[in-house]
């Protein structure tokens, strides 16, 4: 009887194995005719076409422009970026340690690492970089200019460099390093005995490094509750994200299990270790930014109740990349599964399989729902919704024309030629004789912005004129646009509070580089606060962590 039954389950699998044996040899046939046409194609191209065509230029294009069709994760590597890529990975590369950017039309310096070569040789935010060992950066971008910097740890590079205040060019020369991005920039044991890791980065080492981090810390005090910052962190290494996990579950939990394609690309991800605090309160602040890697540590440790996810709903990345080696030292990055958290659910937002209007839509607005191991409802399809909800920080127009047009950035610059020390980050304020000064700046450097009202009246004012009204309207629109700009006139006081906070952050920056920066921006940290007053109330935080009663 065993025997028959099993006989019935071969015969009823047996026209599924077919049919994917067809589908199978009918896309091998698909390739192969495809890959004919394809060569016959570039085969006549460079024969008859009237000019020298660049095969390999054409061939990337093709294949970009292949997989453009697919979802924006799947990507062709060329041998030439191929280091750059390694830097995702690895976190390191060689080069001069800064960061750069256009401005006036001019690749400039706005941030170098302490430490590194730029920050030994004396350069500072602000300074333009006109000649890389000779090479003229005149009608270069940042990527091209990046490229320059780069190169072998131990290799010289001389600089040009054009700097405000300087009667003539600048000549520095640097030695290159090897660059390793910091997986944690900050971390602090706040007053109040609560415990804080910026984490911006799922590279190599990303879970060790955090558990040495978070051992010293208890073994300097005693800690009362550990706050894991995810905002802006973009993700990276799966693997890492498991183990960071693993630092506050026991071993043998489901993290992550990813479903593929084929059974190799299908696994389960559990923890490896003992953990090192299964009782310390946990609380994970996410935003928009925070996806892939992110997801996985705040969704996992949300869907086992073991911490508490404060922020914004988080971006939706719910879909695995593995690296391929091609020929020629070039590579696929190809997405090859979805990730599903231990709930079961999968947090993807986009389903790349629809195509409407030229765009990738978002899953079926169905939401399934799920639970977590203590029973509260959570969702799949849109990212990781936090426990407690904020709301995302918004900024004036006045204050976003100030940052996009480099005015906060150029008046930190000023600011530091100026002043040679200010107190620590964590003390330092913008006094009104400092908001003063930089109105002043600003006022002298003739600074202005279109708002989005002035937009309209100008838009109203063109259809009144193909309406043949514009002679009725236009005193009235004339005198709306006046009292605009006289209230724009009181924009930079008006907004003074978030345009300090800008501020802050960027001349904090000049005196104590990037943890300056990111100290500064806790200063007045809504999500941080909650995150102390979640932390502080145990009731509450179990609470958070317990399922709704009906």
């Amino acid at each position: 009887m065993k025997h028959f039954k099993l006989w019935i389950i071969l015969l009823a699998l047996l026209p599924v194995q077919i049919i994917s044996l067809q589908a199978q040899n009918h896309n091998n046939f698909e390739i192969s005719k495809s890959l004919d046409i394809y060569a016959s194609l570039f085969k006549e191209l460079n024969l008859n076409y009237v000019d020298d065509i660049n095969p390999a230029e054409l061939n990337e294009i093709a294949i970009k422009a292949m997989l453009r069709e697919l979802d924006p994760y799947t990507v062709f590597v060329p041998e030439a970026d191929i280091e750059n890529f390694q830097l995702m990975t690895t976190g390191e590369y060689g080069g001069i340690g800064s960061l750069i950017q256009q401005i006036d039309g001019k690749v400039t310096i706005s941030e170098p690492y302490e430490g590194f070569p730029a920050q030994k040789a004396g350069l500072i935010p602000g300074d333009k970089i006109l000649k890389i060992n000779g090479v003229d950066t005149e009608d270069k971008n940042t990527s091209e200019v990046s490229e320059l910097l780069k190169g072998q740890p131990g290799s010289t590079l001389n600089l040009l460099i054009d700097r405000e205040g300087e009667d003539k060019p600048l000549e520095k020369t640097l030695i290159r390093e090897k660059i390793k991005l910091d997986n944690i920039p900050y971390h602090t044991v706040f007053d109040n005995g609560i415990g804080y890791i910026l984490l911006s980065g799922f590279t190599q080492k990303a879970a060790s490094e955090m558990k040495e981090i978070f051992m010293a810390m208890r073994e300097k005090q005693v800690l009362k509750g550990l706050i894991i910052d995810l905002r802006g962190n973009g993700g990276g290494l799966l693997n890492e994200a498991v183990d960071i996990c693993n630092l506050f579950v026991d071993k043998g939990e489901l993290i992550v299990a990813t479903r593929g394609k084929t059974a190799d690309k299908t696994s389960v991800h559990r923890t490896r270790q003992a953990p090192v605090d299964k009782d310390i309160p946990v609380v994970v602040l996410v935003n928009e930014a925070s996806a892939s890697a992110s997801e996985i540590v705040a969704g996992a440790l949300q869907d086992l109740d073991r911490a508490v996810i404060i922020g914004q709903r988080t971006f939706g990345k719910g879909l695995v990349q593995n690296v391929v080696p091609l020929s020629y030292n070039t590579q696929l990055k190809v997405t090859v599964a979805k990730y599903y958290i231990p709930s079961g659910r999968c947090i993807q937002v986009i389903d790349y399989t629809k195509i409407r209007n030229g765009e990738a839509q978002e899953t079926d607005s169905v939401v399934a729902t799920f639970k977590t191991r203590n029973g509260r409802v959570v969702f799949d399809g849109k990212g990781i919704s936090p426990d407690i909800i904020m709301d995302e920080k918004s900024f004036s127009a006045v204050s976003a024309n100030l940052y996009a047009g480099n005015f906060i950035f150029k008046y930190a610059n000023h600011f530091a030629r100026n002043n040679k020390n200010i107190p620590e980050a964590a003390a330092f304020k913008i006094t009104n004789d400092i908001y003063d000064d930089f109105m002043q700046f600003v006022d002298e450097h003739h600074f202005t912005y279109t708002t989005e009202s002035e937009r309209m009246i100008t838009k109203m004012r063109e259809i009144a004129s193909e309406e043949a009204y514009i002679d009725a309207v236009n005193p009235q629109l004339e005198a709306l646009e006046q009292e605009l700009i006289n209230y724009k006139k009181n924009d930079i006081r008006k907004h003074r509070e978030e345009i300090e906070e800008l501020l802050k952050m960027e001349i904090a920056q000049r005196y104590y580089f990037q943890k300056g920066k990111i100290i500064a921006a806790l200063d007045n940290d809504p999500d941080l606060e909650k995150a102390f007053e979640v932390i502080q109330d145990t009731s509450r935080y179990q609470q958070i962590l317990s399922p709704q009663q009906d």
